[in-house]
């Protein structure tokens, strides 16, 4: 599956960003307006299910990582750095380690790195079905209240376009678990969901650096993000 990529700026090197569940490649706009503006080429993809790319009622996690190796390939696209939120971070955490993608500097921002798999696909269609109907501009002002306007608008917008069918395919397939390798970053709300304390421990004792930002939200930039820019400066000090 070839997956939609926003593309923008231009220079010797580039940075890929995934972003999480019910997301879009606009996600990413503060991040992407900053790395175009330091000579930095970006790609930014839709993952399956999402924005502009295609959906698929079988989807696995597996799927879905080689989707993405396959879309950079095809772009030629060999990231210096890749950025993975959430669930984008999972399929990065699992193209890196099945061998199907090299990412340069891999980052993780919030991210799990193993699921269970194996969820009800009828419950988990609904579940996801409930979260797209519940991501509408008043709600996202009400709820998300670090969200600007414009956030409102791309996310309202994203979760229009998301696919539950294919997230919940994707929540019955397969389970697996995914390390991150040693010298990768991990960027984490404190607290967090999916890095808590005992997992931040794990990682860091593994050799992958674990970076926390005090009452940051689940999309770390969006609510803290000059915290988020200062945590990375492998990514925009280089």
């Amino acid at each position: 599956m070839l997956l939609h990529a926003e593309t923008t700026g231009a220079g010797p090197e580039a940075v890929v960003l995934l972003h999480g569940m019910t997301g879009s490649a606009e996600s990413w706009w503060r991040i992407t307006g900053l790395l175009a503006d330091r000579g930095v080429r970006v790609a930014a993809l839709d993952l399956p299910g999402h924005g502009r790319s295609p959906r698929c009622p079988t989807m696995t996690v597996l799927d879905a990582a080689a989707s993405v190796a396959q879309t950079l390939d095809t772009l030629g696209v060999r990231p210096t750095v890749t950025l993975g939120h959430s669930f984008g971070g999972l399929l990065l955490a699992a193209a890196v380690a099945t061998g199907r993608f090299d990412p340069g500097f891999a980052v993780y921002v919030d991210a799990p790195f193993a699921t269970r798999g194996g969820h009800d696909r009828t419950e988990a269609q609904a579940e996801y079905v409930a979260e797209r109907d519940s991501r509408t501009m008043d709600r996202l002002r009400a709820d998300k209240p670090h969200y600007g306007e414009r956030d409102c608008q791309v996310e309202a917008l994203a979760a229009s376009r998301f696919d539950p069918a294919t997230a919940a395919a994707i929540a019955a397939g397969p389970g697996g678990s995914w390390p991150p390798r040693p010298g990768s970053v991990v960027v984490r709300a404190d607290p967090s969901h999916y890095v808590d304390d005992e997992t931040a421990a794990a990682l860091a004792s593994s050799g992958v650096k674990v970076r926390s930002i005090p009452g940051a939200a689940h999309s770390v930039w969006y609510s803290h993000f000059d915290a988020f820019v200062a945590a990375l400066p492998e990514v925009f000090d280089r």
